[in-house]
């Protein structure tokens, strides 16, 4: 054989060899492919390759459970901070109440202008005791000083007591008016008289008081005499022992208790009597 023939034919031969390697490196690098998805699933069936999953994903779910481990203490964390701001938040909102309480409280009227009764405060003792105001004195009438009007109210308070008629309270004071002018005499000649309060200083004999009334005669003591009241009831009953009284001229009727050494004189003041009784009943 010619040796370039020889050359062809083993070039012809390495050709067919090589083609045929090709074909069949072809034909084994497509069916490694097929068998690498079939590969896999004998591999995942293996059980070192399940030992080996599972592990990786315990270790995935440690992972998480550390971080979420160490998210959890965080959690109090956050509750105490949102707790003191609530806190705060409640403070400060108090603080703003407050702030409006008292705003209200000045500018609010005081308990004495609009009284309630949670706001109204008890009464005192002193406040729950009666007060009693002493009555206006009377005015005078008839010519009559205040210190004359005040005896003469006396005179008939207390013959309005006695119950003694609107005549006897006229003879008693235009008796008055004749022995003392309505003024509560001492006696110069009697010094007890002077101890006791009045209002001018007589002389005549012993007696005393509005009325002239005498100790020595049995009227009665000194010091009784020199209190009006007494020396008006006195009057008043000895009055009332005179008898037919009422139907006798007021003169006549004074005169009767007095027994003056100047009977008429006591008609003279029967006008004027009967306006200071109509004065004070």
């Amino acid at each position: 054989m010619h040796p370039d023939d020889a050359f062809t034919e083993k070039t012809t031969q390495h050709g067919s060899a090589t083609q045929s390697t090709d074909e069949t490196s072809t034909e084994r690098t497509t069916q490694p492919v097929r068998t690498s998805s079939s590969g896999l699933r004998t591999l995942l069936a293996s059980t070192p390759a399940r030992v080996a999953l599972a592990a990786g994903l315990t270790g995935c779910l440690g992972v998480a459970t550390f971080i979420g481990t160490r998210q959890t203490p965080e959690q109090p964390e956050q509750a105490a901070v949102a707790e003191a701001a609530a806190e705060r938040g409640e403070a400060a909102e108090r603080a703003t109440r407050s702030l409006l309480r008292d705003d209200a409280a000045s500018t609010s009227p005081s308990p004495t202008e609009t009284a309630t009764p949670t706001e109204t405060a008890s009464p005192t003792a002193a406040e729950q005791e009666p007060t009693f105001s002493m009555p206006a004195p009377p005015q005078p009438v008839a010519g009559l000083t205040q210190t004359q009007m005040d005896n003469a109210k006396t005179i008939v308070d207390v013959g309005t007591e006695m119950s003694i008629p609107h005549r006897g309270l006229v003879v008693a004071i235009a008796t008055a008016m004749q022995e003392s002018t309505l003024l509560n005499y001492a006696n110069a000649g009697v010094p007890e008289s002077q101890n006791y309060p009045h209002e001018a200083v007589g002389w005549d004999h012993d007696s005393v008081g509005l009325f002239q009334q005498r100790a020595s005669t049995g009227w009665g003591s000194v010091a009784e005499l020199m209190t009006p009241t007494y020396a008006a009831e006195a009057f008043y009953q000895a009055l009332l022992q005179v008898p037919g009284w009422q139907e006798m001229s007021v003169a006549w009727a004074a005169q009767s208790v007095q027994v003056s050494a100047f009977p008429d004189a006591y008609a003279q003041h029967e006008t004027r009597a009967n306006t200071i009784v109509g004065a004070l009943v």
